[in-house]
């Protein structure tokens, strides 16, 4: 999925909801919500910028927010131009950003924004494998991009496989599954002396009975 713009200097872009369903036939979206202040981000005329697919017709639009509401603890949102059942289904997954200054921006221990990984050296074994490229925001989880001196690696930004993150430090470290960043090889050939399928002959003298000998 892309992302509608890249934010402003001074600014960076913080996720803030994903669309997930349409609810009822008045255009109305159910959300998962990515922020713990609904009530500041999602006011009425708040403006939204997309990550959609680039062949979505969302690509490159924002969206302004009309109204959110609750059923059954569940946020749904109606937002402007979205009328119908068939309109909201076309936004289904989208995900929802908002600029945000850098300098207000609250400093959450295990929480880091996409402009602070950006650069980051990416450590392995205590060997620099790369740096961070960029931050891919896709439904199932976020995944980080490594440029390595082979092309880009991209590493599920979860604690299994990124279990370190200093920014202090300029550093992120690695413990990434086998294969990631390398080919595994080949399974080893067949050593020599290995039985092989036997031939149809072979077979059938196998199968042979021993000829009986006198007397026995």
């Amino acid at each position: 999925m892309a992302r509608s713009h890249a934010p402003r200097p001074g600014k960076t872009q913080l996720r803030v909801g994903r669309l997930l369903k349409a609810h009822g036939l008045k255009g109305a979206i159910k959300l998962e919500l990515y922020t713990d202040d609904p009530e500041r981000r999602f006011v009425p005329g708040a403006v939204f910028s997309l990550q959609v697919p680039t062949s979505s017709k969302w690509h490159g639009k924002t969206l302004e927010l009309i109204e959110l509401r609750w059923y059954n603890t569940h946020p749904v949102a109606f937002f402007v131009g979205v009328d119908d059942r068939s309109e909201a289904e076309t936004l289904v997954k989208a995900i929802l950003w908002v600029d945000q200054s850098t300098a207000e921006l609250p400093d959450e221990p295990d929480a880091w924004y996409d402009h602070q990984l950006v650069g980051l050296r990416a450590l392995r074994d205590g060997h620099q494998v790369g740096t961070v490229a960029r931050v891919d925001h896709l439904p199932a989880q976020d995944l980080l991009a490594i440029t390595t001196a082979d092309g880009e690696v991209l590493v599920p930004f979860v604690s299994a496989f990124v279990p370190t993150v200093d920014i202090a430090a300029g550093t992120i470290v690695l413990t990434p599954p086998p294969g990631l960043f390398e080919e595994l090889p080949d399974d080893d050939p067949e050593p020599a002396g290995t039985p092989t399928e036997a031939t149809e002959s072979d077979a059938d003298d196998a199968s042979a009975e021993p000829e009986q000998q006198p007397g026995s």
